[in-house]
């Protein structure tokens, strides 16, 4: 750790420029390192400069934050060295490489906030590859960045409160919703009731959402199992079962997620320990109750470190940025850590209910076809991975990437890691959280040839 070096913050969203803005008041001039071109990160992901629809309309019920977080950052950004389009895509001996404007730089680093944020979590089902079947926060992201919707006929799929949040924004922007297709049931919403009154605000949102939907005639069907999306050039409907009976809809659109996962490829490069929690599904990185791993002078925060949500991500910024400053030696206010964290823990355990009412669809590996395309990048098939399993023995995922090339494409594993490691775990007998997490590997995400040639030189 270098504390003469001025701290690092990867991404603007709620937890990055709640972290700035906290380090700011303490007398830092912090580096802001934002793959945006504007703060807010994706949940509230600005539009582009003159781009004049009303913010209500993109962001709902969560305007009035968004706009807190907006604002907070046209405060501060003239006061600290904010990067926008400024991709971080190797992190390694106390430097960060970037990617800005097409060409490479690197930054030294003494402490590290890490707040890259999530994405989402994919299974895919048969036709996902199809042109207009998108993850759900692409289409939220078409929605919010450009006001446009992903076709005029969507059908949304997965499960999980995004779900029904991007449905709702579809519809209330005047898009036709065909149908929101849940495979989490009825009776796991009923059960995790409970635990989501920890937070009755939040869950009264949720409720909104899938009532208004209800009201305004757009189908809402509960517990299914999607069979895929079928068309000829473009997807043309959607299939699905529930309760033993085949349905369809037409549609021109699919959105489609189970869920959210961390993305945390960063925190890996940088050293940290990780730990695979159930709940989640997902290997997350060791922190402590203010967000430090296990390496000094790195901290995580917001949902790359778990998912928590955006209230939740402003909290544990603020959090990190006060354990950053009081291992510099700043005397930081123990009240308000101590508040913070008490928050985060009450977050905790709503989320915990959220988890339980929208599970993980335990059975999607051994109902996954042979044919199957699992990793479009590279186009391997469940039957691949299942048969490198059955004559290699492999239980492990970075063995099975090694041997079928499953996540050594553009996405890095993005969209392919969490369904190869659910087949590898059902085609070996083994619990997922056994059979390890993809590593990281630089670069996170692909860069230009152009931004790789020597300055002044050409590429040999």
């Amino acid at each position: 750790m270098t504390p003469a070096l001025p701290p690092v913050i990867i991404g603007a969203g709620p937890a990055g420029v709640r972290a700035a803005q906290t380090l700011l008041a303490h007398g830092l001039r912090p580096v802001l390192l934002d793959e945006a071109p504007r703060p807010g990160g994706q949940i509230y992901r600005q539009p582009p400069i003159g781009f004049d629809r009303p913010r209500s309309s993109l962001y709902g019920f969560e305007a009035a934050r968004a706009a807190s977080v907006h604002q907070a950052a046209e405060r501060f950004i003239e006061q600290i060295d904010y990067r926008p389009d400024t991709l971080v895509w190797n992190a390694a001996h106390g430097r960060l490489d970037l990617l800005r404007g097409g060409s490479t730089d690197s930054l030294a680093y003494g402490q590290v906030i890490v707040a890259t944020g999530a994405t989402d979590r994919v299974l895919p089902f048969p036709g996902w590859t199809k042109p207009g079947v998108y993850a759900l926060g692409g289409a939220q992201v078409a929605l919010k960045y450009q006001g446009c919707a992903i076709g005029e006929r969507v059908v949304f799929a997965g499960t999980g409160p995004l779900l029904y949040l991007v449905a709702y924004q579809y519809a209330k922007a005047g898009a036709t919703v065909v149908a929101v297709l849940d495979t989490a049931p009825w009776g796991a919403k009923v059960a995790a009731l409970p635990a989501m009154a920890r937070n009755l605000p939040v869950l009264a949102k949720g409720l909104y959402y899938r009532g208004w939907l209800r009201l305004h005639g757009v189908p809402v069907h509960e517990g299914v199992t999607l069979e895929g999306a079928r068309g000829g050039g473009r997807v043309e409907s959607m299939h699905w079962r529930r309760g033993g009976s085949a349905h369809s809809a037409g549609c021109d659109a699919v959105a489609f997620g189970h869920a959210l996962r961390p993305e945390t490829q960063l925190a890996d490069l940088l050293g940290c320990e990780f730990a695979y929690d159930e709940l989640q599904r997902a290997a997350v990185p060791h922190r402590d109750a203010a967000g430090r791993t296990t390496v000094a002078g790195v901290y995580v925060a917001g949902d790359g470190a778990g998912i928590m949500g955006a209230d939740a991500a402003e909290w544990a910024g603020e959090r990190a940025a006060l354990a950053l400053l009081a291992d510099r030696g700043t005397a930081v206010d123990a009240a308000r850590a101590a508040t913070l964290e008490a928050k985060l823990a009450h977050a905790g355990a709503f989320r915990r209910g959220i988890e339980r009412a929208f599970p993980f669809p335990e059975q999607w590996a051994a109902q996954a076809a042979d044919d199957l395309v699992v990793c479009r990048c590279e186009e391997v098939t469940a039957a691949e991975l299942r048969h490198c399993v059955r004559e290699t023995g492999t239980s492990e995922i970075n063995r099975l990437k090694a041997l079928t090339r499953v996540g050594m494409g553009r996405c890095q594993g993005r969209m392919c890691g969490t369904a190869a490691a659910e087949i590898l775990a059902q085609a070996c007998g083994r619990p997922a959280g056994q059979v390890g997490f993809l590593r990281a590997q630089m670069p996170i995400k692909p860069l230009p040839f152009a931004a790789l040639r020597p300055r002044g030189g050409d590429v040999e």
